[in-house]
């Protein structure tokens, strides 16, 4: 098995391996590790060590093959203090998933800093969480849950880590890590089970707002879904590391019974 959700190709083509393997359908990859290696190009394009990715904005336009595929990106607006990069990736002639993100020049201030969002308790010490065994596909079945007391349907508190480096041979660093496995939030406090004779419930859409630069190798997800009366829902989270709050994100549902058409 790889050590790795991805292999470099050379250029700007990757391979993904079966870890990335998706929880709808087995032929497609995760929505998680494809953000985290959009963020890991986005942090290679133009590089500017004076600013940081503050907001990243993914849309995902279809099915995301497993297999081969090429990354683009580029700098829309350039600018000396914000700046707007796009990433896609592009599979089989076709853009399966688009990112923007602003990126921020970096100052003090530490004198007026505050967060409202409350810290979660820390993974150390909490059980595994039972009730992720019911997702299918490999790229769940890589990573290593920790659950806060009070996990219920359509409201909890997890923590997760994955073992496996973003890209073959190269360092993978503590924002894509992080960000790699956002994704996940909505799958970790399910308001219906998923398979069965239900319904299914993926996001077309991933926001994820940093206020600060993620560290280390846990993500924390304090997570709330709300499902509407017309077919369309929304996860959203407080994100954590082991030092506290450092973002949030939002992912829009589509909401239907399982055997529905897209």
């Amino acid at each position: 098995m790889a050590e790795s959700y991805y292999r470099a190709l050379g250029e700007d083509s990757f391979e993904s391996t079966l870890h990335t393997q998706g929880a709808w359908n087995d032929h497609e990859q995760h929505m998680a590790p494809v953000s985290g290696l959009l963020a890991h190009a986005l942090e290679r394009c133009s590089p500017r060590p004076d600013m940081r990715l503050a907001r990243i904005s993914y849309d995902i336009l279809g099915i995301i093959p497993r297999g081969t595929f090429d990354i683009r990106t580029k700098v829309i607006r350039p600018g000396r203090t914000i700046e707007l990069l796009e990433a896609e990736l592009i599979a089989g002639g076709r853009t399966a998933v688009r990112a923007t993100a602003w990126r921020l020049a970096l100052g003090s201030t530490a004198e007026v800093a505050a967060v409202e969002d409350s810290s979660m308790p820390g993974p150390e010490g909490l059980s595994g969480v039972s009730g992720m065994t019911e997702w299918p596909g490999n790229f769940i079945g890589s990573l290593d849950f920790r659950g806060v007391d009070g996990l219920r349907p359509g409201r909890g508190q997890v923590w997760i880590r994955t073992p496996y480096e973003m890209v073959d041979g190269e360092p993978t660093s503590d924002l894509v890590r992080l960000v790699g496995l956002v994704d996940v939030a909505n799958g970790i406090a399910t308001r219906v089970p998923p398979g069965g004779d239900s319904y299914m419930f993926p996001n077309v859409d991933l926001q994820i707002h940093l206020h600060r630069a993620p560290q280390g190798q846990w993500l924390g997800l304090d997570t709330r879904v709300t499902f509407g009366t017309d077919g369309i829902g929304l996860t959203s989270s407080v994100l954590h590391d082991t030092n506290g709050p450092f973002g949030r994100s939002e992912q829009i549902l589509t909401v239907r019974r399982l055997g529905a058409q897209a």
